[in-house]
């Protein structure tokens, strides 16, 4: 960061102001029902799409109840904050349907190889998205895109020359989010062509931790974690399969391209990726969980007032407080699941002050090459995406949130005791 860095301080944090925009967002679509129970979703996406085969059924239907369960034990949304979470529930089961039915017609998907994955796993606000960004300039390697991610299947074939629906649909989402919170792109910027987390793929298995994201479901974390996730990571295996062989790629041809995958979600999981996915590369990145809820709850806080009334950001550290414990505790407890052969960790203090020898730890993990073209195109990244170049937050953990960071370091002290991440402040 050099001094002219932009500040920004969010000073209504817990009281913002509300444009007209951001209360009609709040209200969501009229047109929209709320509530809907679990099979009003399952059949607005057979009515959506004209399917109904949703494949064998992996607990995804019991999951999608204890969701919305969960989503209407939260009083603080709003209506808006309720429709979203629906919205997604929909579209995550027309995806299903769709998937399906282009494995029924073309059984041969099942048979494309998904050979040696790179996946990056870390903390929210460590660094995973900055990593994978860089090293998706690589183009021997597979990544996903937002907007592919969020719909992997076209509805229907696309015209020649016909620019992708699923693209302008996700532009124009994430163009009116970030009009309503204009400061998110200093800290975590949504386009419709940027890498994005693999994690999106586990939403069509209902298992995706990105619910809690849009949401404060207690109810839904604690069944998600007392369950085994190797199925649903099956299913994303599926699903990557199916956008391997709509890029080209056919059973019987050789792997010529590894996915390089991210998510923190991963962390939490790492028994059942390996199980999934046993010629893995993992690698994870740590940094002190007392800074990354520093930055996690301003992020989440700030883009609270788009869906919930009152915003309560204190209530929202307790429950991050938590839910990072929790995964932490995951990792910690599954870290051996990858032997050293596989596996790196990544110190997040070490990789902002060397990213260049990150990436060459990397490759050679992964026994990829690095020859100067390849590396050209990394360093390219580097020097096009510099740190705060939308301008620094300024956060108050302490202050706005109330908790109390000598408290958290000691409820953290298992983990510091694993990893030496950098006590950062």
């Amino acid at each position: 960061m050099t001094t002219n860095t932009p500040l920004i301080h969010i000073d209504d944090m817990a009281d913002p102001a509300l444009t007209p925009e951001l209360r009609a967002w709040r209200e969501g679509p009229a047109d929209f029902p709320c509530p809907l129970t679990a099979d009003d979703v399952l059949a607005r996406a057979v009515a959506e799409t004209g399917l109904s085969d949703f494949g064998p059924d992996t607990g995804f239907r019991v999951r999608l109840a204890v969701i919305l369960q969960a989503l209407y034990e939260d009083l603080g949304l709003t209506r808006g904050g309720r429709v979203f979470v629906l919205q997604q529930a929909v579209r995550a089961m027309a995806n299903r349907l769709r998937i399906e039915d282009l494995v029924k017609r073309h059984p041969e998907i099942l048979n494309v190889p998904i050979d040696r994955p790179i996946f990056i796993a870390g903390l929210p606000r460590s660094g995973t998205t900055h990593l994978v960004n860089w090293l998706s300039r690589d183009d021997r390697l597979n990544a996903l895109t937002l907007w592919e991610s969020e719909e992997p299947v076209p509805a229907a074939p696309l015209a020649p020359g016909e620019t992708d629906p699923r693209l302008a649909r996700s532009a124009a989402y994430w163009g009116a989010f970030g009009a309503l919170v204009p400061h998110m792109a200093a800290m975590h910027e949504m386009a419709a062509n940027d890498i994005h987390e693999d994690n999106e793929l586990l939403f069509m298995d209902m298992n995706c931790y990105n619910w809690e994201f849009s949401a404060r479901l207690p109810r839904w974390t604690d069944h998600y974690l007392s369950h085994d996730r190797t199925i649903s990571y099956a299913y994303e295996k599926k699903v990557l399969q199916v956008i391997a062989w709509q890029r080209g790629l056919r059973p019987g041809e050789p792997g010529r391209r590894r996915w390089l995958l991210k998510s923190p979600q991963h962390m939490e999981n790492l028994s059942a990726i390996k199980a999934t996915f046993p010629d893995a590369t993992m690698v994870i990145t740590h940094r002190d969980p007392v800074d990354v809820l520093r930055s996690l709850t301003t992020m989440l806080g700030y883009s609270d007032r788009t869906r919930r009334d009152p915003v309560d950001p204190p209530a929202l550290a307790r429950l991050w407080a938590s839910r990072i414990e929790r995964l932490l505790r995951e990792c910690v407890a599954q870290r051996d699941a990858f032997g050293p052969d596989q596996s790196l960790d990544v110190l997040f203090h070490q990789y902002m002050a060397d990213q260049e020898n990150t990436a060459r730890r990397v490759y050679q993990l992964a026994g990829l090459d690095l020859p100067p073209e390849t590396e050209a195109k990394l360093l390219g990244y580097l020097a096009e995406n510099p740190r705060h170049a939308h301008g620094k937050v300024v956060y108050d953990l302490e202050g706005v949130f109330g908790m109390s960071v000598a408290d958290l370091r000691r409820r953290f002290a298992f983990y510091y005791d694993r990893f030496p991440v950098k006590q950062e402040n």
